[in-house]
């Protein structure tokens, strides 16, 4: 065999325009415009020039041609694009927690669309507030006294806090130094991404005092803590961990009975902030908002898109008093909602006040449904693909709620399971569909969850897994 001439097979490298003129007939040229199509073209070139210079086969014309446009394809859906997720996890903070209702969807174009109300009083013609858009829904199911919102549950904690630490409820005046704030050692959680409960209490201007041990700590821990400088005690949900055994720990009430005498303030932060009681699901109790602000915490802080179902925000909920000093504080403008995330919590919230959560709110769709309905599902799947996967299978199998929400809580459930020889390399096969599939490896097999596949999304999912399984 004669060896490859670089500089012969660096001549067999299409043109320049016949690559343009093939992007311009995929329609990516109206899609990406010219100059981004042409600088695709002229990198891809210059690695395939480079590589038969280095002493490679130039390939053929169109599979070059193929490979470009392929590329130009994936960047003409863009980075962030509608996934499906068949991992059974519920609320999946890396494919954006809680979808959204089709109302609350519809209701965010909307806002998006055109001009709005955001901060107009219609009635009087003049500037408005934007914060009773949700106000009053927030207030009408909890039962707390008034309500703001913020651009998510980390910013509703720091938020609470600096706005709390410059004053007493009883509005003695606070003496000077560093406001302090109380907290369980067994309450001071890492959850997702790195982010600590006392990161942020320190960003919030005030210092951490830590109470108790680990796994036990008493209202009396909190009393001897407390100093002139103390203004606030807080109670942090635990998320995606939990304690047992041997562990004791003040109740909410507890706190607010203490608090209210040594006049300070209390925050709850709740995290999930469910409005439904997910016992009836065959969960364990997960504290509801409405206990919470009964329990008399003065705010109660949590996320809009996990068990609520809607966008991010950061929702506090509580006394008036403490709302206003929320309102009133520098950082709430940096860290207020758009007017398409309220639009979208309204409609949210409103699913709740006509009763239809259940049936609205994906979320809560994939907690109740039904495990007959799970299993019909994988096995019609099954059936789809079985003439390309002999081996697929039904399995029983566990979903999770996910989101830092009952941790070590599962749900029955059924799954579709594909043995391979690389689950691996099948896993990747199915993220390189237009609609990227998520799913998991467990004892062998690529395994998919009906649970966590939305209406609409099955055609899709079962054309991507014909494709990664060479149908």
């Amino acid at each position: 065999m004669s060896p490859i001439d670089p500089a012969a097979e660096a001549r067999k490298l299409p043109r320049a325009d016949r690559l343009l003129q093939a992007a311009e007939r995929a329609g990516l040229v109206a899609r990406l415009g010219h100059e981004p199509v042409m600088e695709a073209v002229r990198g891809e070139l210059e690695a395939r020039r480079a590589a038969v210079l280095a002493g490679g086969a130039c390939p053929r014309p169109e599979e070059i041609e193929a490979a470009l446009l392929a590329r130009l394809s994936a960047g003409a859906l863009g980075a962030l694009r509608r996934a499906i997720n068949a991992t059974g996890v519920v609320i999946h903070t890396n494919l954006g927690r809680a979808p959204l209702s089709a109302a609350t969807a519809a209701a965010m174009a909307a806002a998006a669309e055109g001009y709005s109300t955001l901060e107009f009083d219609v009635e009087r013609g003049e500037r408005g507030d934007r914060y009773h858009h949700a106000a009053g829904a927030l207030c009408r199911l909890t039962g707390a006294e008034d309500a703001v919102a913020v651009n998510n549950g980390a910013a509703a904690v720091l938020l609470s806090l600096a706005a709390l630490s410059g004053a007493r409820p009883s509005g003695q005046p606070a003496p000077d130094g560093t406001p302090e704030v109380i907290v369980s050692r067994g309450q001071l959680v890492e959850i997702g991404g790195g982010f600590r409960i006392p990161d942020v209490l320190r960003r919030s201007g005030a210092a951490l005092t830590e109470v108790g041990t680990t796994n036990r700590t008493y209202a009396a821990d909190v009393e001897e803590a407390i100093t002139p400088r103390t203004r606030a005690v807080l109670s942090v949900h635990r998320s995606n961990f939990r304690l047992d055994g041997f562990v004791t720990e003040p109740t909410l009430g507890e706190l607010v009975a203490l608090a209210r005498r040594r006049d300070l303030w209390v925050v709850d932060d709740l995290g999930s902030g469910a409005l439904l009681p997910t016992a009836p699901h065959g969960l364990a109790p997960e504290p509801t908002v409405m206990e919470r602000v009964r329990d008399g915490a003065d705010l109660v802080c949590f996320s809009g898109d996990k068990l609520l179902g809607g966008p991010q925000a950061g929702l506090m909920v509580g006394r008036a008093a403490a709302v206003a000093l929320v309102k009133r504080h520098p950082l709430l403008r940096a860290l207020r909602l758009d007017k398409v995330a309220l639009a979208g919590l309204g409609a949210t919230l409103a699913h709740y006040e006509r009763g239809e959560a259940l049936r609205e709110l994906p979320i809560w769709r994939a907690i109740a449904r039904p495990l007959a309905e799970l299993e019909a599902t994988a096995r019609r799947w099954r059936e789809r693909v079985v003439a390309v996967a002999p081996g697929a299978e039904l399995r029983r199998g566990e979903s999770a709620v996910g989101g830092g929400t009952l941790p070590g809580e599962t749900l029955p459930t059924w799954l579709l399971a594909l043995p391979s020889a690389d689950p691996a390399a099948l896993l990747a096969a199915l993220r390189r569909a237009p609609a990227p599939v998520v799913a998991r490896i467990a004892d062998g097999a690529v395994v998919l969850d009906p649970r966590t596949v939305l209406d609409g999304e099955e055609g899709a999912l079962l054309e991507a897994l014909e494709k990664a399984l060479g149908g």
